[in-house]
């Protein structure tokens, strides 16, 4: 659920190979993601690390993005995720079954779904950088085109 611009959480070669030379695991808080993203309804704060995009996301008002996942196979999330709900509730709905995740949950959601979070909602999400990068290119473009009409 994380509809930030196109490959926000990549860091640059250099960053990666400076990491490596001193040793050191990539890792990232809440507090020291270096990306941003406020879209109003939610923010998301994350750094990609080694492939997969970390995002901790704030949810500020009840958000459904359903509408956000037309264009893609079967109008779904065709990305996997995996996470840690710290508060509210996530909803997943699949084409035969929904899922809930409240606090204290963790999850694998697997791709086929449509997600919704509650106002409130806090987790911590992990995801392939490049399928997510695919998902976030149709969130954008569905904004946009929202936002024209």
């Amino acid at each position: 659920m994380n509809p930030a611009a196109s490959g926000s959480y990549r860091r640059t070669h250099q960053q990666r190979a400076n990491l490596k030379e001193m040793g050191q695991m990539p890792k990232v808080s809440r507090q020291s993601a270096a990306n941003v993203a406020d879209m109003g309804l939610a923010e998301d704060r994350g750094e990609e690390l080694d492939g997969y995009a970390v995002t901790f996301v704030t949810i500020r008002q009840d958000a459904d993005l359903a509408p956000m996942l037309k264009g893609l196979p079967d109008d779904r999330c065709q990305c996997p995720h995996w996470g840690y709900v710290f508060s509210g509730t996530l909803t997943w709905r699949y084409a035969d079954r929904e899922e809930v995740c409240e606090a204290g949950d963790a999850y694998y959601a697997p791709p086929g779904h449509t997600p919704s979070a509650t106002t409130g909602s806090e987790f911590l999400q992990i995801s392939p950088a490049g399928e997510l990068r695919a998902v976030e290119a149709a969130v954008k473009k569905n904004m946009q085109a929202m936002q024209g009409a």
